[in-house]
């Protein structure tokens, strides 16, 4: 066994981690040592599947079933990880949904909207709730936010970037409330990341695509480098900060 890993050692919960960035999170921090836990909102077998590759690199795993809008979900979710592994030392807040709506639009559906925030905010503020007694000190905490937090350039996505705008506050008051033991709290950004929820060949592609420095999509593997290094030693001394990946959409 590798005892130069900079996760090793380490236990990490990733929330929805059975696809898109979670699933490359999940991929990345087993690769860097770490046991990994992840949970699912509905499909049992590609949260099975990825579980099978982190036990092929060597490293413990465990899936589970939890619905990121139930708060006491959540909260049992992070509890069992913490019971079966007997630690937690990193929860990667990567559950989120993406619904659309101008305000005042009669035909938006208000219960996914509600849904939505109930995920995007209320999912993250229980997980770390929850969290914070388990963590181990100097644990980490970070959560997958968004760059329309700081500037969306189109229209019909206030609510979804307002979810992930509260996180981007709560990450910050949460680095103040658990800085004196250690724990950083810091949101990853992305911009235009090739996932199903927004391929790089979909309807929007090529305006994103424009809108970026780099002239591409990322790919989800480059935001999980980034929440790897933030979990990882050498980040000790970040907390309270917004790291956006986004080839340069925000510049």
């Amino acid at each position: 066994m590798n005892n130069h890993l900079p996760l090793q050692g380490r236990v990490a919960l990733v929330t929805g981690g059975s696809r898109g960035i979670g699933a490359a999170v999940v991929r990345r921090l087993a690769r860097d040592g770490a046991d990994v836990a992840l949970s699912y909102a509905s499909s049992e077998q590609r949260a099975a599947a990825i579980v099978s590759e982190v036990e092929a690199l060597g490293r413990r795993a465990l899936a589970v079933r939890a619905d990121q809008a139930d708060p006491g979900a959540v909260a049992q979710l992070v509890k069992s990880v913490h019971a079966h592994f007997g630690r937690l030392d990193i929860l990667v807040n990567s559950a989120g949904v993406f619904v659309t709506g101008a305000v005042g639009d009669d035909a938006v559906d208000l219960a996914a909207i509600e849904r939505q925030f109930a995920i995007n905010t209320g999912g993250v503020a229980a997980a770390v709730r929850a969290a914070a007694p388990l963590l181990a000190d100097g644990g980490r905490i970070i959560s997958i936010g968004t760059t329309g937090a700081d500037r969306i350039a189109f229209a019909g996505a206030a609510d979804y970037v307002a979810s992930k705008a509260a996180v981007a506050a709560y990450t910050r008051g949460w680095a103040r409330d658990l800085g004196p033991r250690n724990i950083t709290v810091n949101v990853v950004q992305p911009g235009a990341i090739n996932t199903e929820m927004n391929p790089d060949e979909g309807p929007f592609a090529e305006t994103l695509r424009n809108m970026t420095a780099l002239g591409r999509y990322g790919q989800p593997d480059e935001i999980a480098a980034a929440v790897a290094f933030l979990a990882g030693p050498d980040a000790r001394y970040i907390t309270g900060a917004t790291l956006n990946v986004d080839g340069g959409q925000s510049a």
